[in-house]
Order: C-alpha cells, then sequence, then structure tokens
C-alpha cells in the first residue's frame, strides 16, 4: 500500500503541468476599470498602448505569481534597455506589456515569471506590426543573455 501510494504521488507529479507563460492579445488581459467613471476612455487607451498580454499558467495561485519585464533592444548598433510596466488585468495572473521602447531599432521583450518557486520566462520579438507570437521563445527559466543577444540578432541586430 505504501509504495502504491509512492507510485501514485510520482505518477501525478511526472503529469503535473509545470508553470509557464503565455502571451496573447492585449483584449485576453481585460483591464479592470479603476476610479474613471465606466465608458471612460481611460482603460480602452491602456489596451490600445499595450503590445500584448501575458499570463501565468498552471500556477497554483495565479494571484501571487509575479512577472517582470524588460525591453531589450539594438538601436543604431547601441544595446538598450527598457524596464516595463506590466498592468495588471482582471484575471489574476494576467498583464499588459506597455509598450515604452522607441519605435527605431530591433527589440525584443524578455519576460521572467516566479509562482511558488517555479521559474519561467519568455521573449518575445517584436516586429513591425507588433509582437511575433510565432517567434517567440519559452523557457522553464528567465532567458540567459546569450539567448537575448541570439534573439537580437536573428531580427537583424548585430552587437558585438
Amino acid at each position: 500500500m505504501k509504495y502504491t501510494l509512492i507510485l501514485l504521488t510520482l505518477s501525478a507529479s511526472a503529469f503535473a503541468a509545470d508553470f509557464a507563460l503565455a502571451i496573447g492579445n492585449p483584449s485576453a488581459a481585460s483591464v479592470p476599470w479603476s476610479e474613471d467613471p465606466p465608458g471612460a476612455p481611460y482603460q480602452a487607451r491602456k489596451v490600445k498602448d499595450a503590445a500584448f498580454a501575458v499570463r501565468a499558467e498552471n500556477c497554483a495561485d495565479p494571484a501571487k505569481a509575479r512577472i517582470t519585464g524588460t525591453a531589450e533592444g539594438l538601436v543604431n548598433g547601441a544595446r538598450q534597455s527598457v524596464a516595463l510596466k506590466l498592468i495588471a488585468g482582471s484575471a489574476a495572473g494576467a498583464y499588459l506589456v506597455s509598450r515604452e521602447w522607441p519605435p527605431q531599432g530591433v527589440w525584443i521583450v524578455n519576460l521572467s515569471g516566479v509562482c511558488a518557486g517555479a521559474k519561467a520566462g519568455a521573449l518575445v520579438p517584436i516586429g513591425p506590426t507588433g509582437y511575433m507570437r510565432e517567434s517567440s521563445k519559452f523557457f522553464a527559466r528567465p532567458a540567459t543573455e546569450a539567448e537575448i543577444e541570439a534573439s537580437l540578432k536573428s531580427l537583424g541586430g548585430d552587437h558585438k
């Protein structure tokens, strides 16, 4: 009986999904209304100005998940890093990624998340028409500097 319980526990944990980050259109974050009166344009601007949404997945308590991000870019051959403000959505663990980097150069968004000690990361390339879902890379840890450099290089940025 003892071995059966151990085997069932190990089997359940083997099939349990790992904490991860997912991205989508800004409307996926469903930004709650603040103190603005209903119908005010403030929240609509937040969604309109956002580059995309990010969500914590497979987190037992999404309200406790923490996600941070930076925009990493090359502008005229110079490397730049811009801290990003993530705007909380109405669903726990969902955020809007505000576009705060300049339009010049090539850019990726480097996201890092933590949920109950588990970590996840994502590199989201930004193209001329917005975020590029198909070229995004997802990790079970934060991205490394080498992975960030490789992503920038794949977008046409050359940094030595």
